[in-house]
């Protein structure tokens, strides 16, 4: 069985950049409609995955805000002309045959943790669709990344790639189960996480390796040669036990639906409706052939406004 979990915002937001000044005849935008569905779609033809969830952020846990009130706090507000296509993508993502999962007070990255090793353990194959890096944590033969960024495939021609541990290694210089130590020396500055001034990711990398693990690098840092990168991690000693805590991921959290009730199953007629009302034309008639192949319904009644 192959399961695969998609980090819903992350999407959203690539989705509605990437593709810009698109809306129906009603003037309302569905720029990031049209290529959630198409990538969400592009998955499944890619993957061939049996259970399926999109997940949610729904706040921030405490046990990381309490550590660093700062925590995200540096980002930018949701753009307006998303708000609306957010919420219609979260109805129409049942209709594509997948599950909308999320935890009160809990980011998609701990509950898509969680979802892996619940998975893993029944011996499933696991497939994370994100770009969070802390989730690379997980890879391992279980469990892999899928990607379509360009610097991550094997060839030009290729469409996609499935990170494994051997080439998450190779990105991160460290195996999967180390990057939280890397994160810890460098913080993030896309969660307002403060790192080591002046620390990349390969010296970072560097001094794990050196040293076997970021605990031995603490116990010891009077044995780091470099004068100057030995001061700051002197200075930054208990920032860095901090930043191990925030970007270490919760495993066990309750699932709000079990593994065996995320089966794909497409709702065709519904979601060809909802198609409809967006005005993809050439969408519609995709999912039209596929309902007719499956034997289901071409349409349903018809969605309301998205607004």
């Amino acid at each position: 069985m192959k399961l695969l979990l998609v980090d819903g915002h992350y999407y959203v937001y690539r989705s509605f950049f990437a593709i810009r000044d698109l809306s129906n005849s009603r003037g309302e935008p569905t720029n990031a409609i049209y290529g959630f569905v198409k990538t969400l779609r592009r998955m499944v033809k890619d993957l061939k995955p049996h259970l399926g969830a999109v997940v949610w952020d729904e706040g921030l846990p405490s046990r990381r805000t309490d550590l660093q009130p700062a925590y995200k706090q540096q980002r930018a507000e949701m753009p307006m002309e998303m708000r609306p296509q957010l919420a219609f993508i979260r109805e129409l993502v049942p209709l594509l045959g997948f599950r909308s999962v999320s935890l009160p007070d809990t980011e998609a990255d701990d509950l898509m943790a969680s979802y892996a090793c619940a998975a893993a353990r029944q011996q499933m194959e696991v497939v994370l669709a994100t770009n969070d890096k802390d989730l690379f944590q997980l890879v391992d033969q279980s469990v892999r990344i899928y990607t379509t960024n360009k610097a991550d495939l094997a060839s030009p021609k290729d469409a996609f790639a499935l990170l494994d541990d051997a080439s998450v290694h190779k990105k991160w210089g460290v195996p999967p189960q180390r990057i939280g130590d890397v994160i810890a020396l460098i913080g993030d500055t896309v969660d307002n996480i403060p790192g080591v001034t002046g620390l990349g990711p390969k010296n970072a990398a560097h001094l794990l390796k050196t040293h076997g693990s970021l605990d031995a690098l603490l116990a010891d840092l009077h044995a780091v040669e470099n004068t100057r990168i030995r001061e700051k991690l002197l200075a930054a000693r208990d920032q860095i036990l901090q930043n191990r805590e925030m970007v270490k991921l919760d495993t066990d959290l309750p699932l709000p639906q079990p593994l065996d009730a995320l089966k794909i199953e497409p709702r065709y007629g519904e979601l060809l409706a909802a198609v409809e009302r967006c005005e993809f034309k050439s969408l519609f008639q995709e999912i039209q052939a596929e309902a007719a192949l499956a034997g289901q319904a071409q349409i349903g009644a018809h969605q309301g406004e998205l607004f």
